[in-house]
């Protein structure tokens, strides 16, 4: 139903400069210094993954696979039918209100100084649980609040929250006419 994954172009970047580097690197060194070619071809690994660490962490954490009966965000899973429709209408109308989030947006919400959300070590009950396994919203990402249906609060980032909403209501709304009304109790 809905899918969304991250941009692989910094990643494809990072790893043809690498490549590129390598390759110069062994028409300078190659035949006659393998083993400084190689140890120079090791190094600037040290550089290739710091600006690897986030797209892959995006990747594992942030991932949202949205199908009729379960909702996969990074490393969890929720069922669509503990999802309440009713905060997910809510926060539809609020995003469609704002005019949907851009990019700008997008960073600064995700720049705020401050925790709005219970990662793994913020004791605060009232926060919303970020969902997914991971500490904190990447800057760049926007977010989307929802609530279970036992009033959890459920903090899941996006970069196209309004898409992922829409999706979302509408896989709720399949649920809830299928499973009747014994399923919003």
């Amino acid at each position: 139903m809905y899918r969304e994954r991250g941009p692989k172009t910094w990643s494809v970047v990072c790893v043809s400069l690498y490549v590129a580097a390598v390759a110069a690197t062994g028409v300078a060194a190659l035949p006659e210094n393998p083993g400084a070619w190689l140890a120079v071809s090791g190094l600037y690994v040290f550089a290739l993954v710091p600006l690897l660490i986030v797209p892959i962490s995006k990747y594992v954490y942030h991932r949202i696979d949205l199908a009729p009966d379960t909702l996969r965000v990074g490393r969890e899973r929720i069922p669509v039918a503990d999802i309440d429709p009713r905060s997910v209408r809510t926060q539809l109308r609020r995003a469609t209100e704002n005019g949907g989030a851009s990019v700008l947006r997008n960073v600064a919400t995700s720049m705020n100084s401050g925790f709005t959300f219970r990662g793994r070590n913020v004791a605060d009950k009232r926060l919303p649980r970020l969902v997914g396994g991971a500490w904190a919203v990447p800057m760049g990402m926007g977010s989307v609040a929802i609530a279970n249906r036992r009033g959890q609060q459920l903090l899941i980032a996006t970069r196209h929250p309004e898409e992922f909403l829409r999706a979302l209501a509408e896989a709720t709304e399949a649920t809830e006419a299928t499973d009747g009304p014994e399923a919003r109790r």
